[in-house]
This record gives structure tokens, C-alpha cells and sequence, in this order.
């Protein structure tokens, strides 16, 4: 399950390019809360203290208890619904918070981690990770970090779907069960080199047909 984790927060009450970017060079990243019948405001975090939470929470679905300051309601749980970051440097530069409750089902995307080595791949075959994350349904104490997916006992040209895999508890999946995980696909070897000296030589035949006629021709021809 995800571990719910401590973060602090400052409600922000500037706003605009420059107060934001004032922000940023102190080391804050600007943020928004909303969701869970309450009004939208804006917050601000400590990029260190953020980063390292990202670097320690298991998956993608982050559940954080935001303590912020100068908020009516001082403990907000919470679910990191986005991460905005600059496409060069790397740098975090916004955050989306989903304020949740204990008490109700929420949706998120959760990773598929494939387990084991197939048995087809021992045997020459090819894993074909397909399906990467799934959609959940779920109380927000019962959210899992991720899906474990085991494979060892997959042969050539059997697959896992959706359906072959029990949901943890209090999890549902929100994804057709016929849905491909991961399949185990065989190796065709050296096709491609077998079709073309054949085609090369069939060509060649063919050539070597039409000079010999052509000789032959030129042979029968009468003197003039």
C-alpha cells in the first residue's frame, strides 16, 4: 500500500511571473489544493523537502498529510495528482495536490512491475511488457504503489491479462479483464536471410533464361 507521508506547506498568497519566480529562486516550488467538497487555494512547499519525498515514496501515487500554515484546516490528506517540471533543466516547477478523505474511494493510476523470468524466454521466446500501469479504484489507505505482475510461468505464446491477476485488498481494477500484461512472443530468426539468396536466385535464373534465348536468336538469325 502507499505509505502516507508527512509534508509541510505554506499557504501562498502572492501571485503572478514574478512572485512565482521569487519563489523558486528561494528554493519553493508553487502548488495548488483542491478536490474533497473545498475550495481551491494556493500553497507552496520546499523543493528539497519535496524532492526527497518523491525519491523515498514507492510508484507514482504519492498519499502525503500536508500540514500547512496559515490554512483554516492545519492537516490535509492528499494525493500528488501532477508534477510539472522544465523540459531542460529537469527542475520542478509546479504541483497539483487532490485533497481526499479516509472514507472515500478515490481513482488513480498505479505501476505494473513485471516479476521473474518467463519460462518461454529461457526457451528462445521474447516478453512483451504491454500493459505499463492501470487504473484502480479504491480507499485511499488501501491504494497500492504498484502492481506486481508474475511471468516464470509464461511459455512461448501464452500471455497474463488483467484478468489473471487478483487485485489486493479493498483495490478494484478499473480495465477489462481481457487486456493484455505481458505475452511471451516467439523469435523468428534469419526469414529475411533465407527469402532474399532465394530471390537473388530465382532473379539470376530468370536472367541467365533471357541471355540464352537471346543468343540463340541472334544465332538463328538469317545473313542478309
Amino acid at each position: 500500500m502507499s505509505k502516507k507521508l508527512n509534508l509541510h506547506a505554506t499557504k501562498r498568497l502572492g501571485s503572478g511571473t514574478s512572485a512565482v519566480k521569487k519563489l523558486r529562486r528561494e528554493g519553493a516550488v508553487p502548488g495548488v489544493i483542491y478536490g474533497a467538497a473545498q475550495d481551491n487555494y494556493t500553497i507552496q512547499v520546499k523543493s528539497k523537502e519535496f524532492e526527497n519525498l518523491l525519491h523515498h515514496s514507492a510508484g507514482e501515487n504519492v498519499l502525503v498529510n500536508l500540514q500547512i500554515e496559515g490554512a483554516k484546516e492545519a492537516d490535509k490528506l492528499a494525493m500528488v495528482q501532477e508534477v510539472q517540471h522544465n523540459p531542460l533543466t529537469g527542475q520542478i516547477m509546479h504541483i497539483d495536490f487532490h485533497a481526499v478523505k479516509e472514507d472515500e474511494e478515490v481513482t488513480a493510476v498505479v505501476q505494473v512491475e513485471i516479476v521473474g523470468e518467463a519460462a518461454g524466454v529461457k526457451h528462445g521466446g521474447l516478453l512483451d511488457h504491454q500493459l505499463h500501469s492501470l487504473e484502480v479504484r479504491c480507499k485511499p489507505a488501501d491504494l497500492p504503489g504498484k502492481i506486481e505482475v508474475p511471468v516464470s510461468h509464461l511459455e512461448v505464446g501464452e500471455a497474463v491479462h488483467v484478468g489473471d491477476i487478483k487485485p489486493p485488498g479493498g483495490v478494484e481494477f478499473l480495465l477489462d479483464g481481457e487486456v493484455v500484461i505481458a505475452n511471451v512472443q516467439e523469435i523468428k530468426v534469419g526469414v529475411a536471410e533465407e527469402e532474399a539468396p532465394a530471390e537473388e536466385a530465382e532473379a539470376a535464373s530468370v536472367e541467365g533464361e533471357e541471355g540464352v534465348e537471346a543468343k540463340e536468336a541472334g544465332e538463328a538469325a538469317p545473313e542478309s
